[in-house]
């Protein structure tokens, strides 16, 4: 378990603007690891794991996109079944409260990103698991 940056990028819902996002890491020779898009009726947010934080907010800023930056703890644990409630279990018991998460599997380790209310509390918990 590591706490690591998020980039959050708020995007309008319309056609190519995601695009527009990808082409502007891709020319700034930044990976994405892990996204997410949540949408609302007028904008969306893509929150993004990439290779370079700062390359990736002047970038996407010089363009124009509202960027901001956020910690959430990356986990990897046992791509199988019951890891993951065991991590959410903890944090449960502590009252640590989730905003959001999402996660991606390969192979036999499934990867999450979680964004708790008290990233520091929620990392000190899950260290001792």
């Amino acid at each position: 378990m590591t706490t690591i940056k998020q980039l959050s990028v708020f995007i309008e819902n319309r056609t190519g603007r995601i695009n527009e996002v990808t082409r502007i890491l891709e020319e700034s020779g930044i990976n994405m690891s892990a996204f997410s898009l949540a949408e609302s009726a007028d904008f969306g947010i893509l929150r993004m794991i990439v290779s370079d934080v700062d390359g990736a907010r002047a970038a996407l800023k010089a363009a124009h996109f509202g960027v901001s930056t956020t910690d959430v703890l990356a986990i990897s644990c046992p791509n199988r079944p019951g890891a993951m409630h065991r991590v959410l279990e903890v944090l449960a018991r502590e009252n640590v409260f989730i905003e959001y998460m999402y996660a991606f599997s390969e192979g036999e380790v499934a990867n999450v990103i979680i964004r708790p209310t008290d990233v520091e509390r929620a990392a000190e918990l899950l260290r001792n698991l």
